[in-house]
């Protein structure tokens, strides 16, 4: 019979998924340090149970083989392909190759008369699990967001992927302006690319607002170093705003495009209120597609299951 520890121990893990989750929503950044450690536990833990499915061997060993030979070939790759495609960040490529190798087959539990997870996937790979919740929990988020807009009467192109937030807050968030001057665009400026235009400027969206002629019609004097827009406590006629010239010294902010960054200042300095993109970042969804995997299950197995036959 195969050891009910090495899923047990698995548990220990879980505060980790959680506490990046968090750190992701304050921060968008996640320390590298943060993934090996899960890897090796989720590899030390994987040969442990390897050894346990040995002893047994037959047609047990063999599914248990093929179920890990998918997570560790199939599902692991997938961050890093979603990765280089632009579709999400490195951070969330390493914790869907840490779940693959930690959650690799199916967990069982016992919680009194309970068995979880409660629906598992005939393929019996839990790290897919993991990731199709991820996946359906991305897709509810839009239709609460559209929720919420609509019951506070904000009716907008804009209002399934963003909300109104008030000029002050902008710079103690993440996320993209979902404005331009010529309205809805999925292309607007990038919250930290803002933080790194005022660093640079060595000024603050009040000082901005209350002056707005001189920063879209000089250069700075003495230009500070633009960081990287992280959140912390604490132009000449032909380059208005000094645009360009900050680009060049950000090397690029994120791929900003110059008219953007002018956008994005004209909307700032013009309007109370701007529509923007919260950027929900897809480690909290894999931290949500883990939870419900651990106690539910596989939502797809679930809901969508009947509907496909």
């Amino acid at each position: 019979m195969v050891e009910a520890w090495p899923d047990l121990i698995r548990l220990l893990a879980m505060p980790v998924f959680v506490a990046v989750a968090i750190v992701d929503i304050r921060t968008r950044r996640i320390p590298r340090v943060v993934w090996p450690p899960v890897v090796g536990f989720g590899m030390i833990l994987l040969a442990w149970e390897a050894h346990s499915y040995l002893g047994i061997g037959g047609v047990v060993w063999r599914v248990y083989m093929i179920q890990v030979a998918i997570s560790l070939g199939l599902v692991a790759p997938l961050g890093y392909v979603f990765w280089r495609i632009g579709a999400f960040g490195g951070a969330d490529a390493k914790a869907i190759i840490a779940i693959a190798v930690l959650f690799p087959t199916y967990p069982a539990y016992v919680v009194g008369d309970v068995h979880l997870p409660i629906v598992e996937a005939p393929l019996g790979v839990f790290s897919f699990t993991v990731l199709t919740n991820a996946v359906l929990a991305g897709v509810v988020y839009p239709l609460g967001l559209a929720a919420v807009n609509a019951a506070r009467g904000r009716f907008h192109p804009a209002m399934f992927v963003g909300k109104p937030v008030h000029w002050r807050s902008l710079e103690r968030r993440h996320g993209r302006m979902l404005e331009s001057p010529d309205g809805f665009t999925r292309a607007g400026l990038d919250l930290d690319a803002l933080r790194m235009y005022l660093a640079w400027r060595d000024t603050d969206l009040e000082t901005l607002r209350a002056s707005p002629d001189r920063f879209r019609d000089t250069l700075p004097t003495d230009p500070q170093h633009p960081g990287d827009g992280r959140v912390t406590d604490g132009g000449q006629p032909a380059d208005p705003w000094g645009a360009r010239a900050f680009l060049n010294a950000a090397d690029g902010a994120y791929g900003t495009r110059p008219e953007e960054l002018r956008g994005g200042l004209v909307l700032v300095v013009d309007r109370s209120h701007i529509w923007i993109s919260p950027g929900i970042p897809f480690l909290v969804l894999i931290a949500v597609g883990l939870l419900v995997g651990l106690s539910y299950g596989d939502l797809f197995i679930r809901f969508l299951g009947p509907l496909l036959g």
